[in-house]
């Protein structure tokens, strides 16, 4: 049984997400969360909240053992988008464009 968590709305682009998101997948939850811990990127921060609940849906929710819990899935897709302008030079603007994600993570009991 696969278990999920999201977080809708966080304020990191998708493509900043996914980086953090590629070192984790496939891995053991209690892993996952030490390279997450060491990383120095600012969304490995989002990701491991993330993963941390999902890891409490589990424990909590369906009486699995958080040692034995791996991630089977991971993905960021596209949150909304805040549009802001800049005044620029001879009364143009040019677009700001504040991106958001939403961040996905399913987690199981590993079958060895």
């Amino acid at each position: 049984m696969k278990v999920r968590s999201v977080a809708k709305d966080v304020g990191i682009s998708p493509l900043k997400v996914r980086l953090a998101i590629d070192m984790v997948r496939g891995k053991k939850v209690d892993e996952a969360l030490t390279l997450l811990d060491f990383s120095p990127r600012p969304a490995a921060r989002a990701v491991a909240k993330v993963i941390r609940s999902a890891a409490a849906n589990a424990e909590n929710n369906y009486q699995m053992s958080p040692a034995d819990l791996r991630i089977t899935d991971i993905y960021a897709d596209k949150g909304h988008t805040l549009k802001r302008f800049r005044p620029q030079s001879r009364g143009r603007i040019s677009p700001i464009l504040k991106r958001s994600s939403r961040i996905t993570v399913y987690v199981a009991e590993r079958e060895e």
